[in-house]
Parts: C-alpha cells; structure tokens; sequence
C-alpha cells in the first residue's frame, strides 16, 4: 500500500514538472545514439536550454554543421552538367544483340 501512494505521489510530482516545462516552451524527446555521445548530447541539450546569444550560436555552428537546409532539387543534374565530361564526344550506343538459341 505505501509503494502505491509512493508512486502516485511520484507521478504527480513528474507531470507537475513536466507540465512547467511545457509552459516554459519545452519538449521532452527521446534520441537514439551512440553511448559514446551521450555527455555530448546532453551538453548540448542543456547548452540549447539556456536560450542565450551562446544557444543562437550554437544552434547556428550545429545547422551549418549538418546542413539545417533541406537539399535543393535538381542536386544531380546540377552535378552531372558540372561533370568534366560535358562536350565530349562519346558513343555510348551498344550494338543490339538478339542473343544466343536455346534448346529447352
């Protein structure tokens, strides 16, 4: 019985929390990542919170970092026209072949 009143008095307190937080204009979210980046990723997140001109700048290094930008259309043609082969005289025709007989 007193696990139970524990618990709820635990997850009052957790949706209290959470609920000034969202006030406060933040998301919880959950990020799949290297254990490794952990530390990093938090840092970054609590580095994010602080809502400064140092978080405007991070969050200006992070998106020229990884490209905030969704790629424009036409990237492959853009990049087969800058292509040292434009203008060359190349005979890319192969000879149609009918192919071999097969006794089934």
């Amino acid at each position: 019985m007193e696990d139970t009143v524990a618990n709820a008095a635990q997850k009052k307190a957790i949706d209290k929390y959470r609920k000034r937080l969202s006030q406060r204009g933040f998301k919880r979210f959950e990020v799949v990542a290297l254990e490794s980046d952990r530390e990093l990723i938090r840092s970054l997140a609590r580095h994010l919170a602080e809502d400064g001109p140092a978080a405007d700048e991070a969050r200006t290094a992070v998106k020229a970092l990884i490209g905030g930008e969704p790629p424009e259309s036409g990237g492959i043609l853009a990049a087969l026209r800058r292509s040292p082969l434009v203008g060359a005289e190349l005979d890319l025709l192969r000879p149609r072949e009918e192919g071999r007989k097969v006794d089934l």
